[in-house]
């Protein structure tokens, strides 16, 4: 609530132990000048996704996660309709993730391929007196 993704109204729409899926709409919340979807909005679904799922990797009480890097090729343009976003763990280190999320149009087509790495850090409390 009061976030992005409410704002340009991201859905959660399944996860299992492999992926995390979620929807977007595409209308003029998500509209880059011309009419077509921002490529923008496809990075904040792609970065939610992978933001998410790196959350449901970790023990949240030691650890915590911070984006190192996304990337987005956009490989077809939408006007309208909803897009869908799947992310899947490429690498599940002990101190990197990186996430593959592709988001399609309901026909299946693949309009977008990102890839997002994220750093996995100790909270401050569980390191040791070293500062290690």
């Amino acid at each position: 609530k009061n976030t992005l993704v409410e704002l340009l109204d991201i859905r959660f729409e399944a996860f299992d132990d492999d992926s995390l899926t979620a929807s977007m709409v595409v209308d003029p919340r998500t509209h880059q000048p011309y009419g077509l979807l921002h490529g923008g909005a496809s990075v904040v679904l792609a970065e939610t996704l992978g933001s998410t799922a790196r959350y449901l990797c970790i023990d949240s009480r030691r650890f915590y996660c911070v984006g190192l890097e996304v990337n987005a090729n956009h490989l077809r343009a939408k006007r309208e309709g909803v897009v869908t976003g799947r992310c899947s763990p490429l690498h599940l280190g002990a101190t990197t993730q990186v996430w593959q999320i592709d988001i399609r149009d309901e026909r299946g087509r693949l309009l977008c391929t990102s890839r997002l790495t994220m750093a996995v850090l100790k909270h401050k409390r569980d390191k040791d007196s070293s500062g290690a």
